[in-house]
């Protein structure tokens, strides 16, 4: 007689299915609501640590596993906002001038930044649409080619040749400007 395998959080397998189960869809909530690829990331990591922290997550169903990472992850979010309220700023006044780097935030400097930014946008609405958003999927949200394919419904090898594309063509602009 066969025994039937109980789940383990020891087990990493398991783990790992969970994670790539609940991950995506928590980590767009998280993001949501805090505005921060960095704080989302943290936050999503809290929350499957709680996860193993809990004693018996494993043997909860699928649906009580899920239903309890989402609330874990909006007690989270609510804990953030909470702190963020209570962080104790400082007067500017009382920071050594040194600290800053002068160069980095001179009106000069931002002023040119955002020109190119600027001309850079106005050269990626050049691109055809497909481009367009693989540019944007790739460099502004900061997905791989793999997710990206996934989105676009193409294969990742034609993603990979689309943005090269998009990126040579875009060098090139700039190159005869």
């Amino acid at each position: 007689m066969r025994k039937e395998h109980t789940p383990s959080l020891n087990d990493k397998a398991y783990l790992t299915a969970v994670y790539r189960q609940y991950s995506p869809a928590l980590l767009a909530y998280l993001y949501r609501h805090l505005r921060s690829l960095e704080d989302a990331e943290d936050l999503l990591l809290d929350v499957f640590l709680a996860a193993l922290e809990r004693s018996g997550f494993e043997s909860l169903g699928a649906k009580e596993q899920e239903a309890w990472l989402w609330c874990v992850a909006r007690n989270k979010v609510t804990d953030y906002h909470r702190k963020l309220k209570r962080r104790q700023g400082i007067s500017l006044e009382f920071v050594p001038e040194e600290e800053y780097e002068q160069d980095y935030v001179t009106p000069e400097v931002v002023l040119l930044r955002k020109e190119e930014a600027t001309r850079l946008q106005e050269h990626i609405k050049r691109l055809p649409a497909l481009q367009q958003e693989l540019v944007r999927l790739r460099f502004a949200h900061g997905l791989r080619s793999a997710e990206i394919a996934t989105i676009v419904q193409k294969s990742e090898g034609a993603v990979r040749v689309m943005l090269s594309r998009a990126v040579k063509l875009l060098r090139k602009v700039y190159e005869n400007e």
